[in-house]
């Protein structure tokens, strides 16, 4: 069985939605059966490449001010936190993520893509400094296990696997998705946003148990766990 997880790495609630999917997979009793493979998504295609502090990003987005964006990611902060991953609430920065998207490609050729994947969550949420840039995006694919060479010219071609986001992203439309974490189960179920690990559990056996073509079934009523979209993500209530 195949997962297919459409993310953007500017998205903590991909970020949390992973951690959540890892946990049910690894109680799965088919878990050795089943392939996962991340696929590109864009929250932003017209964010400008150079990196900005996230935080007044949020409150001209939200219309918030800076107090509130902050309040706003202490709490997805705790929500990392219960899922026992490191986050730095405010310390981020926003930026284009496409070279980011090309390089997950470039690492799923090469049997890393969920390590790098990883590398970048942990370097966008939990670290002080930024993740965007070439050199940086460089130093953590080779963190990744990525041959350093090799990484270096996939950065430097901007249309090295170019078309293999574009055809993820068009995939991701085409399916009705407009907001990530997205995830589909041999093209017959999707689960939408960031959902309980129960949540994943219960989409893992029934995909199993029903594997005969059908037609996509969403698990969860949209808006019912926490996403990133084009507007932006969602934002944690007390």
């Amino acid at each position: 069985m195949r997962v297919e997880i459409w993310t953007d790495i500017n998205c903590p609630w991909c970020y949390i939605g992973k951690a959540r999917f890892e946990q049910a997979l690894a109680g799965f009793p088919h878990r050795a059966e089943v392939e996962v493979v991340h696929r590109s998504f864009e929250l932003d295609p017209n964010a400008p490449r150079d990196a900005r502090p996230v935080l007044p990003l949020l409150a001209a987005k939200y219309g918030m001010s800076l107090e509130q964006a902050e309040a706003a990611e202490a709490r997805i902060a705790e929500n990392a936190h219960g899922e026992g991953l490191p986050y730095l609430a405010g310390g981020r920065d926003a930026a284009n993520s496409f070279d980011m998207h090309r390089l997950l490609h470039f690492a799923l050729e090469h049997g890393r893509q969920s390590e790098l994947l990883d590398v970048l969550y942990r370097a966008n949420f939990a670290e002080e400094r930024s993740a965007f840039g070439a050199a940086r995006l460089l130093e953590l694919a080779v963190e990744a296990g990525l041959d350093g060479g090799a990484a270096a010219a996939v950065l430097a071609d901007p249309e090295a696997y170019a078309e293999a986001v574009r055809e993820d992203e068009a995939t991701a439309s085409a399916m009705g998705a407009t907001g990530v974490p997205f995830f589909v189960l041999d093209r017959r179920l999707g689960v939408s946003g960031a959902q309980p690990a129960e949540t994943f559990t219960r989409a893992l056996e029934q995909a199993w148990e029903s594997r005969v073509p059908t037609p996509l079934i969403q698990v969860g009523a949209a808006g019912d766990a926490e996403a990133c979209g084009p507007d932006g993500c969602e934002l944690p209530q007390r």
